[in-house]
């Protein structure tokens, strides 16, 4: 059975906090703070995707205001292991054009703001791959209704 560090309570008023354990020191640091959930949500995918492309272990833990006091709202969390390398292009594939580059580019932003805003911020690898296969076979505009239908489900409504 395997058990994981205890995040300490992080220092001073209640806020949104997102505690994440150093990979070498087991010492647990203080990532991101905010009044509002949502963005210390969003901090963790973020750094947790760093962390992973770096070949990290990754243990996080949430704390926020409950009742005026803190309260660690879910388990610590480990992701280990790097995130999915993309495949390697084949050699008959062609440099693709800049416009084509920032389109790619642009779909993937529109797919990540979709799925952040449906509540979804640190993806697993199986997760990364159908990120890229929707961003490479949708048109823009099928991506964007996409998005909107995750924004909306986020939203509840």
């Amino acid at each position: 059975m395997e058990t994981r560090p205890q995040s300490p309570q992080p220092p001073g008023v209640p806020r949104w906090v997102a505690m994440f354990r150093e990979p070498t020191s087991g010492a647990w640091r203080l990532g991101a703070e905010s009044p509002d959930r949502s963005p210390v949500l969003y901090a963790i995918g973020e750094m947790a995707q760093v962390m992973r492309a770096r070949g990290d272990e990754v243990t996080v833990a949430l704390w926020g205001p409950r009742g005026g006091a803190w309260h660690r709202f879910d388990a610590p969390v480990t992701v280990t292991g790097p995130a999915e390398p993309p495949p390697p292009a084949t050699p008959a594939a062609q440099e693709p054009t800049r416009l084509a580059e920032r389109m790619h580019d642009r779909r993937h932003q529109v797919l990540m703001a979709g799925l952040s805003k449906a509540g979804l911020y640190d993806l697993a690898p199986d997760d990364v791959t159908a990120v890229q296969t929707l961003v490479d076979r949708l048109d823009e505009a099928t991506l964007r209704r996409v998005a909107h239908w995750m924004a909306v489900a986020g939203t509840g409504r």
